[in-house]
């Protein structure tokens, strides 16, 4: 399996760790639950260095990037970010991801770990433009301190002016004594906080500062078993299960990131779908009664006929209800919809809700 430069770290402070995208990954370190309200009362640190970056260079780096992309980069100035998802040319999408604009004709994209080989043979394949194109996901390492305190913390560590970072920005500046660190707020836990791109040899060094600096905060190292709640409390898709090859934004709820105003691939599916309308659309429930609904369990109606599947779901450590995420037919799929969730052939009744399930 391979490592990030924390995995001895993880290891040493009895941390649960299993296989994650080819990565030797901490799941759960105190348990999910605490994990979970530490990060969302005060604040915790994510390894999440297995994420994926390639850089684009190169004076066609913007036509590039808006062809095999949904949303529309031409907005988005110098010390933003986007969100964002390469469609694949069936209708579906091959990854999300995070494309930050570094200098005018320089963006890094931050892709899914278990994506990472797939989506840069989807890039140089549609390479056609001539731009530069570099996969620096072995040489780039990521912790994101995520939670109320993150800032505190962190504005011990820097000069920079943290609070002047809005959300789906950066900036790079040092951090701990470390030059050239990437500090973002793009945040996948709902929870406020930021992210930090490194090289791997000084890990150790800002994973050190970081914690000594948030001894005070009852900082905690986090697995990724909560960042998985987190995300989910929030309704953020993950790929591999809310989103893949065969699933589109416009079935997934993100219209938002399909833009029509450009061409990019897959573009005239996505159009006709928007226009006619999709066979299932993926929807946010609350379980009515105790239960825990899991990836690919069976969602029916009240007459007991196969309706949809859930993709995502757990107990919500913040709500102590049954939450999940699931394609159901558009007919049930609106808000205050009763459906059934089939657990251990029971149906337990849910109400599909809008999100987020976890309030600021």
């Amino acid at each position: 399996m391979l490592k990030t430069p924390f995995t001895e770290i993880h290891e040493s402070l009895g941390a649960k760790m299993h296989e994650f995208a080819g990565y030797n990954m901490p799941i759960e370190y105190s348990g999910i639950i605490d994990e979970h309200l530490t990060v969302c009362n005060s604040v915790g640190v994510f390894d999440v260095s297995h994420m994926g970056e390639f850089w684009v260079k190169g004076p066609q780096a913007l036509s590039f990037l808006q062809k095999i992309t949904s949303n529309d980069l031409s907005v988005i100035p110098v010390g933003k970010a986007q969100y964002t998802c390469f469609p694949n040319d069936r209708g579906g999408i091959v990854d999300d991801l995070l494309i930050y604009h570094f200098e005018p004709e320089k963006y890094m994209l931050v892709v899914n770990a278990s994506n990472i080989e797939k989506d840069w043979e989807w890039c140089v394949k549609h390479n056609t433009e001539g731009v530069v194109l570099e996969n620096a996901s072995s040489r780039m390492a990521q912790l994101a301190i995520q939670g109320p305190k993150a800032i505190d913390v962190l504005q011990s560590l820097t000069s920079v002016d943290l609070s002047a970072i809005p959300y789906y920005a950066f900036q790079t500046g040092e951090m701990a004594g470390v030059k050239d660190v990437i500090i973002s707020n793009t945040g996948y836990t709902g929870a406020g906080g930021f992210e930090l791109y490194f090289y791997p040899e000084v890990g150790k060094q800002l994973w050190d500062a970081i914690f000594e600096a948030g001894k005070p905060f009852g900082i905690k190292p986090i697995g990724l078993g909560a960042r998985d709640t987190l995300r989910l409390e929030m309704g953020f898709c993950l790929y591999g299960n809310d989103l893949d090859d065969t699933t589109s934004p416009i079935e997934a709820g993100l219209g938002w990131i399909t833009k029509f105003t450009k061409d990019f691939t897959g573009k005239e599916l996505f159009e006709k779908q928007k226009k006619e309308g999709v066979t299932r659309k993926l929807s946010a429930f609350v379980l009515q009664e105790r239960g825990i609904p899991r990836h690919g369990y069976e969602i029916v109606n009240g007459k007991g006929e196969v309706i949809g599947v859930v993709t995502s779901g757990t107990m919500s450590p913040t709500t102590k209800q049954g939450i999940g995420l699931g394609y159901v037919k558009p007919e049930y799929a609106s808000v205050d919809s009763s459906i059934y969730i089939r657990i251990r052939n029971k149906d337990i009744e849910a109400k599909v809700v809008k999100l987020p399930f976890r309030k600021k």
